[in-house]
């Protein structure tokens, strides 16, 4: 809404999971950008468990993109493990929205490899789903790609992976060698008064 009160020809973004499109505040949102035909790309990355629950247990259609036609909306399925499936899919849904038609959907669909959150070991995930979908790491299957277009060379990739982990290496190491801070600090710059 600011960028049409603003006169910008923009695109707004918004990320979720595939537990958000059950949640009220999410069909409340969808529809109001579709009834003001809002400049806005919805991308669920679907990894198929809402926190431990599998997404059989908690929607009745098979793909979040079939929630899209209940608001009119456009809605496509794409493989959020390739990244430039998703970089061509996301570039179809922005002109659409940038052409004026209102908001588009784009469900990726992916496999979270961990649990939820830290405390999460995702004991209720059954093993062969971490193996069947670690064998679709996107980034393994961008690289691959790459070789075999002839876009990079395996050892460009080598000292790109070299040089993040010294990157990385450097960080920590910094972070560790540097003071705590004063614990009388923990709550500047937290509120609005402060």
């Amino acid at each position: 809404m600011a960028m049409r009160y603003q006169g910008k020809n923009g695109v707004a973004f918004s990320y979720f999971g595939d537990g958000a499109t059950s949640r009220g505040d999410w069909h409340e949102g969808v529809n109001f950008a579709t009834v003001q035909k809002l400049p806005v790309v919805f991308i669920c990355n679907n990894n198929q468990y809402a926190y431990s629950t599998p997404l059989n247990l908690q929607m009745a259609c098979a793909n979040v993109a079939d929630r899209g036609s209940a608001y009119n909306m456009p809605a496509e399925v794409v493989d959020g493990n390739d990244v430039l499936a998703v970089y061509e899919a996301t570039q179809r849904a922005v002109a659409h929205a940038r052409g004026g038609l209102g908001p588009y959907l784009l469900e990726c669909k992916t496999f979270r490899m961990t649990g939820h959150s830290a405390h999460d070991a995702a004991h209720y995930v059954p093993k062969e789903m971490f193996e069947e979908w670690g064998k679709l790491d996107p980034i393994v299957r961008l690289e691959k790609r790459m070789v075999e277009e002839g876009w990079a060379k395996s050892g460009d990739l080598d000292a790109v992976r070299a040089a993040v982990k010294a990157e990385v290496d450097d960080a920590v190491e910094w972070a560790d060698q540097s003071p705590w801070p004063d614990p009388t600090s923990l709550t500047d710059n937290v509120y609005e008064n402060q």
